[in-house]
């Protein structure tokens, strides 16, 4: 038997309802638990998230160096564009605008609480047509 029964990664936030909600629709998820200060979602692939309320929580501020990037999310998706459209249209804002160089195909977000996370898509092994 296991010693760990599961992983999260936390997010510390004001309003972790509200931010909960965010990633729950964007990983087409479900909540799974929920307290006073914490609520726990488990997106179809299988990811699990957790967001924890404190009140003294202040955004990353990356790119920039003063309280810049302490962690972040990269989630790997089909459609960049459709994927970024559904972030923007749940709260999100893009960081990055221009697409990352080499094998990747990437884009920079924050979420609604100022989180950073990327988009990352597997670019074709076969070089493009036309």
């Amino acid at each position: 038997m296991p010693l760990v029964k599961a992983g999260f990664v936390v997010l510390d936030c004001a309003e972790p309802e509200k931010l909960a909600l965010f990633y729950r629709e964007l990983l087409d998820g479900e909540q799974t638990e929920a307290t006073a200060n914490r609520v726990e979602i488990r997106g179809a692939d299988g990811t699990r998230l957790a967001f924890r309320r404190d009140m003294n929580a202040t955004p990353p501020s990356w790119p920039r160096p003063e309280n810049s990037l302490q962690a972040h999310l990269d989630f790997v998706v089909g459609d960049l564009d459709e994927t970024e459209r559904r972030i923007v249209g749940l709260g999100g804002r893009p960081l990055e605008a221009k697409d990352a160089a080499g094998p990747y195909e990437e884009r920079g977000y924050a979420d609604p609480a100022g989180h950073s996370f990327t988009l990352r898509r597997v670019a074709p092994t076969a070089p493009k047509q036309g």
